[in-house]
């Protein structure tokens, strides 16, 4: 896959947010500018559960965080200028690394991670 803009490093950069939740967790796809984390099995949902993803879009590079989704709760933890990088409920576009944002974004990511692996017999 060729990409019209280089993202390598802002993906680089979230790919390494997300890999801190690969325990339990399933690496679906770990391939050029796209990486996916799959949860467990849910019998409710009868299929496994997508936890996150990253992935170099044409125009910027999407952070994708289903917990944020499935907890509404967790979206009182989003600082408002992470907020700003939302598109829909889960997701996070990014063009270029930033320190701070992406330090919000693995203190949620890391509640995201520990509310998911606590509340998947609920589920």
């Amino acid at each position: 896959m060729t990409f019209k803009n280089d993202y390598s490093r802002t993906f680089s950069q979230l790919k390494n947010i997300l890999k801190k939740c690969e325990k339990g967790m399933t690496v679906k796809d770990d391939g050029k500018g796209n990486y996916q984390l799959i949860g467990p099995y849910s019998e409710k949902f009868k299929k496994e559960l997508w936890f996150g993803a990253v992935q170099i879009k044409k125009n910027y590079v999407s952070y994708y965080l289903m917990p944020v989704y499935m907890y509404p709760e967790l979206a009182k933890e989003i600082p408002r200028v992470l907020k700003k990088r939302m598109q829909g409920k889960s997701c996070f576009n990014f063009k270029e690394p930033d320190k701070e944002l992406f330090r919000d974004l693995g203190k949620l990511t890391e509640s995201s991670y520990k509310m998911f692996k606590k509340r998947l017999d609920d589920i």
